[in-house]
């Protein structure tokens, strides 16, 4: 499909065609180049200061979809049926510290700023941390802005899919901590840099789902 030339109708049509799939046609596979089209959409996402406190696991292996199911009650079917699993997670805290390894990192080698550029960026970043939005005095709501950052991905990735014909999930049914040592265990999970922000699968969908539900505009959008 050539994303140019969509109109207005046909994006409104996918977040139409779009709903949580609990259960997919596991006969039928997304393509490589489809699947690395969604993945994409991610990898080119929006987020705070630029600084992508995400990485996207794709599970494909059963086994491992296996030992994650005792713990993930929201994805017992689409674990066990979908074409593509992906965990998406969050850099921890400390990561996430304006004078921090990986944000100096991303500065430097990813934005290409110069030295006088990260400084100044540095100290609006931390600022921001501890006085605008207050994060730093409190270690898991600075994980969770770090999480909300993943959710635009997230986002991107469920239109992206339901653009070219394809099903998804997002989920947050899940043992965090459970899931995060199985991971760990697997050698998945880096436990000094990540933890677990959410949940998505894709594929086709086995059955039609009912007619989407949502409030009013005129419930949800305020004009001032």
């Amino acid at each position: 499909m050539d994303t140019l030339s969509l109109n207005k109708n046909e994006i409104l049509s996918a977040y139409q065609f779009r709903h949580a799939t609990k259960e997919f046609d596991s006969r039928k596979k997304i393509s490589e180049s489809d699947f690395q089209f969604i993945l994409e959409t991610g990898r080119l996402s929006p987020s705070s200061f630029g600084f992508e406190p995400w990485r996207f696991v794709v599970v494909q292996s059963p086994e491992v979809r296996e030992k994650l199911r005792p713990y993930a009650w929201g994805a017992q079917k689409q674990l066990a049926t979908a074409s593509h699993f992906v965990l998406i997670l969050s850099r921890l805290p400390k990561d996430m510290a304006a004078d921090s390894d990986y944000i100096k990192g991303i500065m430097e080698n990813v934005q290409e700023l110069p030295p006088q550029g990260m400084e100044g960026k540095r100290k609006v970043f931390d600022k921001f941390l501890k006085v605008d939005f207050g994060l730093m005095e409190n270690e898991r709501a600075m994980f969770e802005w770090s999480c909300r950052q993943t959710y635009l991905a997230l986002g991107n990735m469920l239109t992206s899919a339901a653009l070219i014909g394809i099903d998804s999930c997002p989920m947050e049914g899940f043992d965090k901590a459970k899931v995060e040592q199985i991971l760990e265990e697997e050698g998945i999970l880096d436990a000094e840099h990540f933890g677990i922000s959410c949940m998505a699968a894709f594929g086709y969908r086995l059955n039609e789902p009912r007619g989407k539900t949502r409030q009013g505009a005129e419930q949800v959008i305020q004009w001032v």
